[in-house]
């Protein structure tokens, strides 16, 4: 076991300088954090990993004598690491990006890019989160939380209100929030679902321009339709809709149609999409005709908008711990009340048609 309060060791694996050295600057600025070493190429990182082993991995997708994605996947056969993919690839790699996911990756995020100062700073934020979680993934070494930093609350997207009693209806709406981990885990929940599944609407936290070819992806292997979200889309039995990156998600609802739009605001709780936001706006839209969801993530984004949805009359379920990649959300939110039900994620699915049939009879 590695002792509380040592920095996670991360191996940085590119073929630009100034891409690597960007990295360094970002992974050093960070307390909880230290570059182990910066290499050119999957080779190199291979000599490397026979004489020390980080805890962490930032990866490179195209590098000149192996490609990326190959490296990941021998590596998770013979001697699984957290890894975190980083890439410049986004719609038009995300085919290689999804298969990454699937081979192991436990987190995408993009390249930092010098442009300004304040997308500098932004990419640092998303990087360094990114590479802490993995550290905390299962599948290499979990380490203790890092301590807390400010952040920003729902109420900037979407104000907190009064609530009144919403109506009983036969149209039910699944809410659902992930973060590390969550990839796979949406892809087992929406495999799983049948066509005339509940509707479902999902931030997943996720690099700008990635969450359409996500959705394409998962469309290709649900029986529900499932895509991106687009401002004004109606929800609809059979389908599911995807938070785009770098938007809010919220739920309103006119008369007996539920809808959605997509908002631009800061981010909250670092997030931009934050499940907080759609969870709020549910709670606010549908009441007890919702089903909420938190699935594996680290941090406590989605916590305080799940207890709102039970508060509300909402029915909700927490991914256990042992099905979780990284149990911080549902740890969160079931510490703040807002799971009513923890179960494992082989278990949701059924649950959630189950509790759909109930709550609509």
């Amino acid at each position: 076991m590695t002792e509380p309060g040592r920095k996670r060791r991360v191996l940085v694996v590119d073929d630009s300088a100034v891409v690597s050295e960007a990295l360094r600057s970002i992974i050093s600025a960070h307390p909880s954090l230290e570059v182990m070493a910066c290499v050119n190429d999957p080779l190199q990182a291979a000599e490397r990993l026979r004489h020390e082993i980080p805890d962490v991995i930032i990866l490179d997708v195209e590098m000149p004598r192996m490609d990326g994605l190959i490296f990941l996947r021998r590596l998770m056969s013979q001697h699984p690491i957290p890894v975190v993919m980083c890439s410049s690839l986004l719609a038009e790699g995300s085919k290689t990006l999804m298969e990454a996911l699937e081979a192991g990756a436990v987190d995408i995020v993009k390249k930092p890019q010098m442009a300004t100062r304040q997308f500098l700073e932004d990419s640092a934020i998303r990087i360094q989160d990114a590479l802490i979680a993995a550290a905390r993934a299962r599948v290499g070494l979990r380490r203790p939380p890092s301590p807390p930093s400010p952040r920003l609350g729902a109420d900037l997207v979407v104000p907190a209100t009064q609530r009144r009693p919403v109506m009983r209806t036969t149209q039910r709406i699944v809410a659902v929030g992930a973060s590390t981990g969550g990839t796979e885990a949406l892809r087992f929940l929406l495999e799983s679902m049948p066509g005339y599944a509940p509707p479902i609407v999902i931030v997943q936290h996720m690099p700008e321009q990635f969450t359409s070819a996500f959705a394409d992806r998962l469309n290709g292997l649900s029986a529900m339709t499932v895509r991106e979200a687009r401002d004004g889309d109606r929800l609809i039995r059979g389908q599911a809709l995807i938070a785009p990156g770098n938007r809010h998600l919220v739920l309103q609802r006119s008369g007996a149609t539920y809808f959605v739009e997509v908002r631009d605001g800061p981010p909250v709780n670092r997030h931009r999409p934050s499940v907080d936001v759609l969870f709020r706006s549910v709670a606010a839209a549908a009441g007890g005709n919702a089903i909420g969801i938190i699935l594996t993530g680290m941090g406590d984004d989605g916590a305080r908008g799940l207890r709102e949805m039970r508060d509300a009359g909402a029915r909700t379920l927490g991914q256990n711990e042992a099905s979780c990649v990284v149990y911080g959300m549902p740890k969160e939110a079931k510490r703040q009340g807002g799971v009513e039900e923890e179960v494992p994620l082989a278990d949701i699915p059924k649950l959630l048609l189950k509790l759909g049939a109930e709550e609509a009879a």
